[in-house]
Formats: C-alpha cells, sequence, structure tokens
C-alpha cells in the first residue's frame, strides 16, 4: 500500500508548560487510508501527479480540485488558470491556461474511478467518474460500514466547550444554540475518529454565591436538614435573594463577605455552594438526557485553583502590566486591555479563560480547543487568544496546532423580530419549549390517527423523536453566525427543508425495503448495485460525497453544511424513487441496496446532528 508523508503542527512543551516549541512533524500515512471516503481528496492524488509531471519546476502547487455544479462533470480541476502567470514568463511549451487543462488531463494517470476528461473555457479540467466505481464504492460502504467514509482528519485530541449554563440558573432557550451546535461539532469529529474532551464550563463561581448562600442562611436556618426543600424552585429562590440583594444594604454586604469566606474554604459555606450547585446539575442533567447531549463539567470553580501559578507565569514573561489599579495584558489591535485581575484583586472571565486554556494545552494535551459560545463574545475571545499568542501558548500561524476557535452563534428571535421570550418577557425556558415540542408533534400524529395504529410507547417515543429533531434542525440548518425566528408551525412542517420532512423520506425508504420481503443483509452479500438510469447516478455520487462533505463540516465548524447535504440526499432519493421503480422491477435487488444504502448514510446524518430517526410515520 502506498505510503505520503504528511506535516503537522504539533507543541511540545517543559516545565510548567509555557515554553512551547511550534514544529512540524511528518507523520507516515497511507494514502489510501488517508483518502477513503472523501472522492475530492482521491481525485486531488492524481491531479498531484499530473502536475509533478505538468509543471515539474512548480513544485509547490497544491491540485485545486473541487465538486462541479455546471453540467459538464462531477468534479473540476482549477489550477490552469492560477499556473498560468507563474509559467508565463518562463521558458515554456503552453500559450494560455486552455493549452496547461490539456497538458494537465493529458498526463493525469489512468484510474479506474474516471469515465471520462474534458477541457473548457480557460483550463478547467472537467471529470466524470465511472458509474461502475461509484456503485462499487456505495457497496463497499454497505459491506463494511459507514465508518469507512469518515474524514481523515489531522488533528487527534480537541477540547470542545459548549453549553456552559450558570449555576442556580434555569437552562433557557439561550442555551439552546450552544448545547445542539457544540453536540453536532463535537459528533462529527468523533466519527472522524478525533478524541474529543466535551467540556461544560458552568458557571460555578462567583460573586451570585455568597448572595444565595446568606439567603440560604437567612430563610433556612435549619438549611443542611432541610435538604433541596430549602431551596425549593432554584429560579424564584435566585429572583428572591437578587432582590434582597438589589434592596438591602446590609444584605448585601454579608454576601460579598460570603464570596471571601466561600473562597476562603470555610466548610459551612462550601457545603451550602455545594447543595445549590447539585440542585442546578439535576436539572441540567435532565434537558442533557432529553436532548442526548453528553457532557462532562469543568465549571468556573475547577479552573479557580490554577489561575494564581498562571498569572505568575504569565508576569515572569512581562505580559502582566499595571493599569488604573488592575493587573492588565495589552493586546494588538485594541484599545482596552485584557483585565486579568480587577482592582479589588478579584479575578473574572478572562483570568479563568487563561487558566482554562493553559489547563487544556498542558494537562490534557489538547491540539485544537472550540468555544461554543453567541456572537456578542466575539471580541473577549479575539483579545483572549491574542494574549494566549503573547505568552507563546499559540502560534501566529492560525491554521497551525496548538490553535483555537470561537464558534460565535447569532440569537433565536421570536415573530416580532425580537428576543424570543415568553408573553410575560420571560426567557422560554428550554424545558418547556421541548415540552411543547414534544405535545405538538403527538398532536399532529394523533389526528393522523396513529394512535389507533401504534401502542402508546411507540407513539411518545416517535412524537419526541419528532418533536425534539424538529427543534434542532430548524436551528442546525441555519448558517450559525445568522440570527433565525423560532416558529413551531415552520419547523413542525412536513413539507420543505424541515427534520420532519427528512424523517418522513428516511421512513419510507425503511417502508420500502420492508414491504419488498427481501433480507437486506442477504442482499448485501449476493446482490450488486448498477447505476444505469440518471437519477441513480445521481443519488449514487451523492451519497459518495458524504465523507468530503463531513470534512467541510469539521474544518469550517459549520454544523448547516450538513444539513444541506442531508436535504439533498432526500430530494436527490425523491427524484429517484419517482422515476426508477424499485419493488418489482427487473432492478429490484440494486434499487434496493441503493435505498438501503441511502439510509444508512440518512441515520448517520441525523446521528452527527442528535437525531434520533424513526422507521415508520
Amino acid at each position: 500500500m502506498a505510503s505520503v508523508s504528511k506535516p503537522r503542527f504539533c507543541h511540545f512543551s517543559s516545565g510548567f508548560g509555557f515554553e512551547n516549541v511550534f514544529v512540524t512533524v511528518w507523520l507516515s500515512i497511507s494514502q489510501d487510508q488517508e483518502n477513503i471516503g472523501n472522492v475530492r481528496k482521491q481525485l486531488a492524488k492524481l491531479f498531484e501527479t499530473s502536475l509533478r509531471t505538468t509543471v515539474p519546476e512548480e513544485s509547490d502547487v497544491e491540485p485545486l480540485v473541487a465538486a462541479c455544479t455546471a453540467k459538464f462533470g462531477d468534479y473540476q480541476c482549477n489550477n490552469a488558470m492560477s499556473l498560468w502567470p507563474r509559467i508565463k514568463g518562463k521558458k515554456t511549451e503552453f500559450r494560455g491556461p486552455p493549452a496547461v487543462g490539456q497538458a494537465l488531463m493529458k498526463n493525469l494517470p489512468s484510474s479506474e474511478m474516471v469515465e471520462a476528461c474534458s477541457v473548457a473555457g480557460p483550463g478547467f479540467v472537467n471529470v466524470t467518474l465511472s458509474k461502475n466505481w461509484i456503485a462499487k464504492n456505495i457497496q463497499k460502504m454497505l459491506i463494511d460500514g459507514i465508518e469507512t467514509c469518515a474524514p481523515g482528519l489531522s488533528v487527534k485530541r480537541v477540547v470542545v466547550d459548549f453549553s456552559s449554563p450558570n449555576i442556580a440558573k434555569e437552562m433557557h432557550v439561550g442555551h439552546l444554540r450552544s448545547t445542539i451546535i457544540g453536540d453536532t461539532l463535537a459528533r462529527m469529529l468523533e466519527f472522524s475518529n478525533v478524541e474529543v474532551l466535551r467540556r461544560n464550563h458552568v458557571g460555578d463561581w462567583g460573586t451570585q454565591f455568597g448572595m444565595l448562600i446568606e439567603f440560604l442562611f437567612e430563610k433556612f436556618p435549619d438549611w443542611e436538614n432541610a435538604g433541596d426543600t430549602a431551596i425549593g424552585d432554584l429560579q424564584a429562590f435566585y429572583k428572591a435573594s437578587k432582590q434582597k440583594f438589589d434592596e438591602d444594604p446590609v444584605f448585601k454586604e454579608r454576601a460579598q463577605k460570603a464570596v471571601v469566606r466561600l473562597q476562603g474554604g470555610e466548610p459551612r459555606y462550601r457545603s451550602a455552594w455545594t447543595q445549590i450547585c447539585d440542585i442546578s446539575r439535576r436539572e441540567f442533567d435532565g434537558v442533557y438526557q432529553r436532548l442526548g447531549v453528553s457532557l462532562e463539567e469543568k465549571g468556573e470553580s475547577f479552573y479557580n485553583p490554577y489561575i494564581p501559578s498562571v498569572l505568575e507565569k504569565l508576569s515572569e514573561l512581562g505580559l502582566v502590566e499595571e493599569s488604573e489599579g488592575a493587573h492588565v495584558i495589552f493586546v494588538e489591535g485594541f484599545e482596552r486591555p485584557v483585565i486579568v485581575v480587577k482592582k479589588d484583586g478579584g479575578y473574572n472571565y478572562a483570568s479563568t479563560d487563561l487558566a482554562a486554556l493553559w489547563y487544556r494545552l498542558n494537562i490534557e494535551k489538547a491540539e485544537w480547543i472550540i468555544y461554543v459560545t453567541d456572537v456578542g463574545q466575539s471580541e473577549h475571545f479575539q483579545m483572549f487568544f491574542k494574549a494566549a499568542k503573547r505568552a507563546g501558548w499559540l502560534p501566529d500561524d492560525d491554521k497551525a496546532y496548538p490553535r483555537t476557535n470561537h464558534v460565535g452563534f447569532g440569537l433565536v428571535l421570536g415573530e416580532d423580530g425580537k428576543r424570543f421570550r415568553t408573553r410575560s418577557t420571560e426567557v422560554v425556558r428550554l424545558a418547556d419549549l421541548l415540552d411543547e415540542a414534544k405535545a405538538r408533534s403527538k398532536a399532529a400524529l394523533i389526528e393522523r390517527g396513529k394512535d389507533k395504529e401504534w401502542s402508546e410507547e411507540d407513539l411518545d417515543k416517535i412524537a419526541e423523536a419528532v418533536g425534539y429533531g424538529a427543534v434542532k434542525y430548524a436551528d442546525l440548518k441555519n448558517n450559525r453566525t445568522t440570527n433565525y425566528t423560532f416558529n413551531f408551525d415552520q419547523m413542525l412542517n412536513d413539507k420543505g427543508n424541515t427534520a420532519v420532512y427528512l424523517l418522513y423520506a428516511h421512513a419510507r425508504m425503511c417502508s420500502i425495503i420492508r414491504k419488498s420481503g427481501k433480507d437486506i443483509e442477504e442482499l448485501k452479500k449476493t446482490g450488486s448495485i448498477a447505476l444505469n438510469h440518471p437519477d441513480e447516478r445521481a443519488l449514487g455520487l451523492h451519497l459518495l460525497q458524504f465523507g468530503e462533505t463531513v470534512e467541510e463540516a469539521c474544518t469550517n465548524l459549520l454544523p448547516n453544511v450538513l444539513c444541506e447535504y442531508l436535504y439533498n440526499l432526500s430530494e436527490n432519493f425523491t427524484k429517484f424513487y419517482s422515476n426508477c421503480q424499485v419493488v418489482g422491477s427487473a432492478e429490484e435487488t440494486s434499487r434496493l441496496l441503493l435505498c438501503e444504502a441511502t439510509a444508512v448514510v440518512m441515520r448517520k446524518c441525523f446521528h452527527l446532528l442528535g437525531i434520533v430517526p424513526v422507521h415508520k410515520l
């Protein structure tokens, strides 16, 4: 098996971990293993060989291969135009980009994957894939499993920091985006054989806990024996304590002193803090369980002990300066500095985030740290990342490892175009939103008479899968940087680009296979796929582009790329099914296998989006 060397940036640290050296490590990776499941990369390897033959003196030129949208082919190599300015001043046999394109086509190594090539316009090399090769690879995926289509990413360990609600506050609709976007990114990276550390950076430390603890002591002197019943509704408890904090100066002073006692480790205060955190965690876990999201909590309190030593090291590097009574780090491009110690000597988000980044790089050995928060925090992350670069923790090249990315997202809006709230202007509780999604989904199923056909358990499970899936997909299908309007009627519509439509399409595929009466597992072993009809071929090609789509979504941190692929897959299947009889046709075996392959890819897409597929609707 052929092998190629692949560059990868890694970092090494010594001592406390700040003397980072960034080097390029060459990893020997099997060419076949690297490109399996990625048609574009396999073609790029062929064009790389052609480039070295065509313009051997331009050894640094990388092949530019992309999927084709025109009618001339499936993929296109676009190197000729960019190559021409580099070679036209030198002694060359070529007389323009079209001639370069012709040479690239002529020097393309023979391959079973390529059926035909042509040159169009200013040297674009169009490639049509062999339908037999497409069919063979779909069948291989069916036999060997969809994991063979997983992208081969160079990074090995990633931290995804997402959800991150505040203790003592209920999760609301604002936490929806961070939770499901972060979960989808984690799932896509995990599918790509990356070790993902899913981190829930909860707000479990800070001044609000002095207020909550003092209110607990005042209202329930016997709070230790009263247990959870002392606090009751945590949201109401928080509001009542905040109101007293704002209105009662004596209570406010006690609360501020309570923070010092808590942070000083006094047992009584630590015990009360633990009880408040535990109540919140149970509420959070209930929501995560419903959404099918797994996280490991490492909140602000976890990193707090690391802050002093981290700031000491930054000071030794000469980064920390005193400014107007605070300790700060100045970063290029911003007038105001990053405050790491406030005037009163307290720490803030920046000091916690710096300690967390140090821990993730040096203790957890993460190569890529991804932060999923709203776009309103973009400036904070820009400044924080620049401070880390000044410290030498991160390379100046944003594409080198270790690296950090802020995955910002827009607001969830109501029908009035403002932040999505209840009629009483309260933020919408996430648990209430999920309840309503399930209730509406169930009502629609009952209206279609499914309560007469299915058991109560099936009805409940399918209503939940459809309701929650509709909420997730309505969010994820949008470019995450934009705002979107929350509308139950639209997201639960069974027509258009919705989870309901996609789940129906999947259920229809399952129904076709069931009604055929054939053993699909047996057909995988004995049957074969042929793509003789144009709609069969179009569906087959789209199926093979799954792996490179996941890679694109991972690389650009955009879940909507996968949603668009899934919707187009469903549309391609609809055209195929409309024009190609499956059950009872001469091509039944081949077409049943194509139905199964589509269902397999759809189910993996659903899984990556955190949506539970249904086999009947």
